[in-house]
């Protein structure tokens, strides 16, 4: 069980404190670390409850290899260990052993057509360095709880 936050808004950056206030609120859910980071259009923040890869280098939000692509992720992908078999034979190198990094790797390779390649049961959100790039997924209410709303404009 895992806590994720974030912001997006269109025009200017959106506040960071803000998203980390957010994931304060989370910490209940991810007890073991915490992070965010700020992109060009949105802020993603991540409590964590070590799982899978117990070490700090798997703590989220989690970027490719040239930090141009980020996500944060709660769940379970019950096919991780296939998906990070084909990202490797494509090239595409590890850190760590968490599920989660084969979700950055995953965009690379099919955009926002990746959640079609999931299975499992979460709820992730992914920016990249590009002012245009941002997007969510998850599976049913309940599984792996999700809110998305608007904050007004300060």
């Amino acid at each position: 069980m895992c806590g994720i936050a974030g912001c997006v808004r269109n025009g200017r950056p959106p506040s960071r404190p803000a998203v980390e206030e957010m994931a304060m609120r989370l910490r209940h859910r991810g007890p073991d670390a915490s992070g965010s980071r700020a992109l060009p259009r949105c802020v993603l923040a991540h409590t964590r409850l070590r799982v899978i890869d117990l070490s700090p280098g798997a703590d989220q939000p989690t970027p490719n290899e040239d930090r141009s692509v980020w996500v944060v992720f709660n769940g379970e992908l019950y096919n991780f260990a296939e998906l990070r078999r084909e990202l490797r034979a494509a090239g595409h190198r590890f850190e760590s052993g968490s599920d989660t990094e084969v979700l950055v790797h995953l965009y690379e390779e099919h955009g926002l057509r990746m959640a079609e390649r999931l299975r499992g049961m979460f709820a992730l959100r992914c920016g990249t360095s590009a002012p245009s790039a941002c997007c969510c997924a998850g599976t049913g209410w309940g599984s792996s709880p999700s809110t998305i709303g608007a904050m007004a404009a300060a």
